[in-house]
């Protein structure tokens, strides 16, 4: 049995687990993301975090974090965390753990998770989403999770979906993150995403559904499965609403019939995905190469 450090790097938080080859998660300890005075410090926390688990423990480390990156993780930014730019989060965590150190995206390690154990199992062309403090995606076409040149393919919260919409600080006016994460939803109402009220909950799901048809179009699958404490909180209500607004949109043969699912592996997804990063990493089958 091989064991990963599995660490999932949140716009709230940053959560650490140890998970073995099957998916178990055996041990998870989390912290907050926010908060922090620089990058080093939001390292810090980080560091505390495996060294209570162990690094001795696993044969890799995975990672699944807010993008935008660069070179597969050798230099990180994410959007929702301000202390980070350009953070060499490989290097420094391939030190800190003396371990194979892979990084990716967090929604295209959720899209490995789910199609590894979840709501994709068995899926060779699917999408995975996470709309929570971001919106990210993770694509697989003919069994392939879709890299890109620096790590970024897949990056749905940055297609214009309301042109004339937000204008959300760091982002192009309009893009279904200025208008669908919980930044942003917070951003228009002056309240946080939990106390949004249905028509902004519909607004979502809708505008979610109206990027996710367009891909269907695009790439010619026909499965999105969704993840986040965003689209998982609002529930039926935004799952409805981003059905109708696909069913508006994919109306292209190889495009009808295109669904929209929650993801099947719940709060576990992130820190199984970001072990699946890990064993992607070292050729251990993980269902999605």
């Amino acid at each position: 049995m091989t064991c990963a450090i599995a660490i999932d790097i949140g716009g709230t938080k940053i959560e650490v687990g140890l998970v073995d080859d099957s998916a178990t998660i055996l041990e998870r300890h989390r912290a907050a993301s926010t908060g922090a005075a620089d990058g080093e410090e939001l390292f810090q926390r980080m560091a505390d975090l495996v060294e209570t688990i162990g690094a001795g423990r696993a044969g890799v480390c995975g990672v699944g974090t807010g993008g935008p990156m660069r070179s597969a993780g050798e230099k990180v930014s994410p959007l929702n965390i301000e202390v980070w730019r350009d953070f060499p989060l490989r290097g420094r965590l391939a030190s800190l753990t003396g371990l194979p150190t892979f990084v990716d995206n967090d929604a295209k390690a959720l899209a490995l998770a789910e199609g590894w154990r979840g709501a994709a199992r068995g899926e060779s062309d699917f999408m995975a989403m996470v709309v929570s403090t971001g919106v990210g995606g993770g694509i697989v076409l003919n069994g392939r999770l879709l890299d890109g040149a620096d790590g970024n393919a897949g990056h749905i919260g940055h297609v214009v979906v309301e042109p004339a919409g937000t204008e959300l600080p760091l982002h192009v006016r309009g893009v279904l993150e200025a208008e669908a994460s919980g930044t942003a939803l917070e951003f228009r109402t002056g309240r946080p995403a939990a106390e949004a009220d249905d028509t902004e909950i519909r607004r979502a799901g809708t505008l979610v559904g109206r990027a996710v048809g367009s891909v269907a179009n695009l790439l010619d699958l026909r499965l999105a499965v969704v993840a986040g404490s965003v689209a998982l909180g609002f529930g039926d209500p935004f799952f409805v609403a981003a059905q109708r607004e696909i069913d508006r949109v994919a109306r292209l043969d190889h495009s009808l019939g295109t669904r929209i699912v929650p993801a099947g592996l719940g709060a576990d997804g992130p820190l199984i995905g970001a072990a699946a990063v890990g064993f992607r990493g070292l050729g251990i089958d993980v269902g999605v190469s």
